[in-house]
């Protein structure tokens, strides 16, 4: 009593963890995404994902340099940026434009703010919208899964020169003799044929796509264990996969034959792997109660929107963006009432 009594704001337990080991248990729960990936589409997937990897980690090693703040490779969130890149382009992308994504969301998405906890939006994703738009055939050019020879040897595209045409996949595709392949993944088949893919195909990660978006069982196994440790805000990703399919459901309920149905939309495309890894970053989103419901649900519903009306296949990825830019608006938005005090105070 003698030295007095110091108050300070809660909470006044905390847990101790540090950011490196945060991020070092994102990487555990990515890494059986990248290995099914590897194991779907063989040595191409493998090599992508080393690629976005490496250039992402020697990307930002450079600008910690460059800025005089040293080694900041030792936190691990690079990695992740890098794993969740190679994840979302398809198996048989060229590994100088991955390359260039890796550059580009590293350097633009992520340094340019002052690296890590400042970044506005999510860096992996950043990369990808760039290249969305700077290589449109590329990123849209999918290979079959579980291609035989797919670990003696490598999609043809896969080691394309620099501004060179990528080499003719069709050809490739053709002699491996796969009956009904298309070229399409089931989001496009559904979007453009009104098919739909058996949900177990798309669930279980039978079925053509980007490397690490395949399998929405898997993701959802990596994401309830992330969860469970505590290194991600479970409302998230329930609230974005929430927000999807109150979307979808009225739509299907109108016309069954022409709207996909809310597990097939749940299942397909890149919003599981979004949901869990991407719309949950940490410094890119809300920090509120309300904030975070809000967010998802915009993220979830916003994704719908753009793959049933849009021009493009798949819109998770500017659902999230936009998200990402809303964030703080809705973090401000939802502010609790500090107690003692009325609601415009």
């Amino acid at each position: 009593m003698d030295k007095g009594i110091e108050i300070r704001t809660s909470p006044h337990l905390k847990r101790v963890i540090s950011v490196d080991k945060i991020m070092r248990t994102v990487v555990l729960a990515l890494l059986p995404i990248c290995a099914f990936a590897v194991y779907q589409f063989g040595l191409s997937a493998l090599l992508l994902l080393l690629t976005t990897t490496g250039v992402a980690m020697w990307t930002e090693w450079f600008f910690a340099r460059l800025s005089g703040k040293g080694n900041t490779l030792a936190d691990w969130s690079v990695v992740i940026t890098g794993l969740l890149l190679g994840l979302t382009l398809p198996p048989g992308f060229p590994l100088w434009m991955a390359a260039v994504a890796a550059f580009v969301g590293v350097a633009l998405g992520k340094a340019l703010f002052g690296g890590l906890g400042y970044n506005v939006m999510n860096p992996a994703l950043v990369g990808r919208a760039f290249v969305q738009a700077a290589f449109p055939v590329a990123i849209t050019t999918w290979t079959p899964a579980f291609a035989p020879g797919r670990f003696m040897e490598l999609i043809p595209s896969t080691l394309t020169l620099p501004f060179m045409q990528p080499n003719p996949v069709k050809d490739w595709v053709a002699g491996l003799h796969l009956d009904g392949w298309s070229g399409a993944t089931p989001l496009a088949i559904q979007k453009f044929q009104h098919i739909e893919a058996p949900i177990a195909d798309a669930f279980s990660g039978m079925i053509a796509g980007s490397a690490g978006e395949t399998s929405a069982l898997l993701i959802l196994i990596c994401g309830l264990w992330l969860a469970w440790q505590r290194m991600l805000d479970w409302r998230i990703p329930v609230s974005v996969l929430a927000g999807a399919a109150l979307m979808a459901l009225p739509f299907w309920l109108m016309d069954s034959g022409h709207y996909p149905s809310p597990w097939f939309v749940l299942s397909s495309g890149g919003l599981m792997l979004a949901a869990w890894f991407m719309a949950s970053d940490m410094v890119a989103s809300p920090v509120t109660a309300r904030g975070v419901v809000i967010y998802g649900l915009f993220i979830g519903s916003l994704t719908v929107i753009i793959r049933l009306f849009g021009g493009l296949v798949e819109g998770v990825m500017y659902a999230i963006l936009l998200g990402n830019a809303l964030g703080p608006l809705i973090s401000s938005w939802t502010q609790p009432r500090v107690y003692g005090t009325s609601k415009k105070s």
